[in-house]
């Protein structure tokens, strides 16, 4: 799961884009990165391993000069460490000179790394499937051009001819040297892209992010989202155009957006995921009410910080007192999304702290997002219990993690996931509370589709029902993945805190 920001303006982006991704911090901690443009074609690039914050210096957004730009964090989907080779944008010169940031993740990366190499005679250097991506439109693109000019025609062609070689989810933002920005998401809609605009007297400012919080917070009006398998094309002027380029597209939103990681204050495909979560709440306190009518509760207490919109409807709704138990220390990063087990274990102490009073001698009522490997939660559920709790309950507003998620969540194989093999007692035994109580699935996905007013009935949910809606995903696929992630060789090397700033020209690239 990442962040993408894309920006066409009448005044520098460098600073827009910079506060965009402080907004989308909490959509990957591992790198980020900058890229602008100028009129003329030459592009500006700077990207690092780390926070938004410790990549980027002064004299990095000096340099990152034009009208147009791009923007992404990453957090790694397929090993346990930073590689700065994988921090996005990505770079080819040909044609024209392109930039592309990607969320997601394709399934078919391997066959298209390899249809690169062999058929199309391109090079692709690092184990990234953005970098595939990238290639596919540049080599599709650059068999459409017949002279040095480009035509929106032509770029909608050339995402027509993606979406029938790429599997997967993606939502994208490219910049094209000289020509403007360009944006498109998976046929399904996996990933969420939504679109702002500023007015100005020199005339309309467009924003693409992965979120409207970001649009929100910089001053840009949520126009609406990107269509599944929709293009959207902005000169460098700022001339707009925009065409579905999919044969049969079908809006099938990632449901677990809703439950953890989007800002509750966003609205993605229209819905609001802060309703969502409420009535992830509602849905989860009835179904406690109808399975344990006779369980004693004193306090209701959230995981901070996603699970406190669905704990305090919870809360409500059974008649309860809400209590912050925990306290956070928001300078530790989000542990679901660590990359590493033991890391994601240390740092649950250093992030929450209990408050003795709300515990002690109380039975508790823990809400959580989701229980994905269970690390965490068991971790919090000693933390209760030595600060006095008698009985430790603990609900999910989520369903039981059983599956591989292969759309771009960081939960790839069942080895790692607590639900795998075991029932609720057993999850609960493991974690070390009195009785674990999931969300239904049909109840989760209600709650998101009431949240939608009705318009959206269908919801990416393989994570939790083992169905994968692009239709390519089998038993070979999954073992694959997970051989794949098991081998010490697939690891990304630790990038430490190195960085990269480029300038790219149309005809060449320096280092500096």
């Amino acid at each position: 799961m990442c962040g993408i920001l894309g920006v066409v303006a009448k005044t520098p982006v460098n600073q827009l884009l910079y506060d965009g991704l402080l907004v989308l911090q909490h959509r990957g901690q591992d790198a980020a990165g900058i890229v602008t443009a100028e009129a003329s074609g030459v592009m500006h690039m700077h990207k690092g391993s780390g926070l938004v914050r410790d990549v980027f210096r002064t004299r990095n957004m000096r340099s990152l000069m034009g009208n147009v730009g791009i923007a992404h964090v990453r957090y790694p989907t397929a090993g346990s460490a930073s590689n700065l080779a994988e921090a996005q944008p990505f770079y080819v010169n040909s044609p024209f000179g392109i930039v592309l940031a990607h969320n997601g993740n394709l399934t078919n990366h391997q066959q298209l790394k390899d249809d690169m190499y062999r058929s199309n005679m391109r090079h692709i250097n690092t184990s990234s499937d953005s970098e595939a991506l990238l290639n596919v439109f540049a080599y599709e693109l650059q068999k459409r051009v017949k002279s040095f000019e480009l035509s929106p025609d032509t770029v909608f062609e050339a995402v027509a001819a993606v979406h029938k070689r790429v599997r997967g989810a993606y939502a994208v933002v490219a910049v094209i040297a000289g020509y403007g920005l360009v944006a498109f998401r998976d046929p399904y809609g996996i990933r969420p892209l939504v679109m702002g605009v500023h007015p100005t007297p020199a005339g309309d400012e467009y924003l693409l992010a992965s979120e409207s919080v970001a649009l929100d917070t910089m001053g840009f009006k949520l126009e609406r989202d990107v269509e599944p398998g929709e293009a959207v094309f902005i000169t460098m002027d700022g001339q707009r155009y925009s065409r579905q380029c999919a044969d049969a597209p079908r809006l099938v939103p990632c449901i677990f957006e809703h439950v953890y990681f989007a800002r509750p204050d966003s609205v993605m495909d229209g819905i609001s995921v802060y309703e969502a979560r409420l009535n992830m709440g509602d849905n989860l306190a009835d179904k406690i009410r109808r399975v344990s009518p006779e369980l004693d509760i004193d306090v209701v207490i959230p995981i901070p910080d996603t699970s406190r919109a669905s704990a305090l409807q919870l809360a409500n709704r059974l008649g309860l007192p809400y209590r912050e138990g925990f306290i956070k220390n928001r300078y530790i990063g989000r542990t679901f999304i660590m990359p590493g087990q033991s890391t994601r274990k240390k740092s649950v102490r250093q992030k929450l702290n209990p408050i003795g009073v709300e515990f002690k001698g109380k039975n508790v009522m823990l809400v959580d997002d989701s229980i994905v490997r269970g690390t965490t939660s068991k971790e919090i559920v000693l933390m209760a219990r030595e600060a006095g709790a008698q009985k430790v309950y603990f609900a999910s507003a989520a369903p039981a993690v059983r599956f591989p998620h292969v759309y771009g969540i960081d939960m790839p194989t069942r080895a790692e996931l607590i639900a795998t093999g075991r029932d609720e007692a057993q999850i609960a035994e493991e974690i070390g509370a009195d009785a674990v109580f999931y969300q239904d699935l049909a109840a989760l996905e209600q709650a998101v589709a009431d949240a939608s007013g009705g318009r959206i009935t269908t919801f990416e949910t393989s994570c939790f029902s083992g169905e994968y809606v692009t239709g390519d995903i089998d038993e070979a696929y999954l073992d694959q993945i997970e051989s794949r992630r098991a081998s010490p060789l697939s690891r990304d090397s630790d990038g430490g805190s190195r960085l990269l700033d480029l300038n790219i020209g149309v005809a060449e690239q320096n280092l500096i």
